[in-house]
């Protein structure tokens, strides 16, 4: 066997030893290209992301605007009709009121269009999540807790409800 190049006296490298070092750079330079390169990708995704951000954010206020926009629509109706009430509101008393209820049928019905009908919660039992109770009355041959009027009427369901309704709750004696 033959023996390694030993270094001599003055601390020089042994031959074979520059290759290590050589391979070794230029293994640091290609790590170093591919933290580069990382880092570039790095940026590019944050941009991307914000540019997301941003892009979202001007979808949902558009969103918004357009069902503003889309619920107005639905109200005009409403007071154009309400207006020629108005415009007549000199005339026979009997026809003016029977105007308003057909104006307050038909903002009924824009409601429900939008999605939260008038509900008659009359004779139904109490339930806090659909009913603030304002009163209690002691009403015989009722069931405890039923409602048995209703001051101000619930509109929507569940998750879709704009309010309670207001209602006076039966008791037991």
């Amino acid at each position: 066997m033959s023996e390694a190049p030993r270094d001599d006296e003055a601390g020089t490298a042994r031959p074979d030893a520059e290759p290590d070092t050589a391979e070794l750079q230029e293994r640091v330079t290609e790590l170093q290209d591919q933290v580069t390169e990382l880092q570039d990708r790095w940026r590019r995704a944050l941009a991307d992301l914000d540019n997301l951000r941003k892009r979202v954010s001007r979808d949902a206020a558009r969103v918004r605007e357009e069902e503003r926009a889309r619920a107005a629509t639905e109200w005009l109706p409403v007071l154009d009709n309400l207006e020629r009430a108005l415009e007549h509101a000199g005339t026979d008393p009997s026809s003016i009121a029977e105007g308003l209820r057909a104006i307050h049928e038909q903002a009924l019905d824009v409601l429900a269009r939008l999605g939260y009908p008038r509900r008659d919660d009359t004779g139904t039992k109490f339930d806090p999540a659909r009913h603030e109770a304002v009163g209690v009355l002691s009403q015989e041959d009722t069931p405890d807790g039923t409602v048995l009027h209703v001051v101000q009427p619930a509109y929507g369901d569940g998750e879709r409800q704009l309010r309670p309704a207001l209602v006076v709750v039966s008791k037991a004696e």
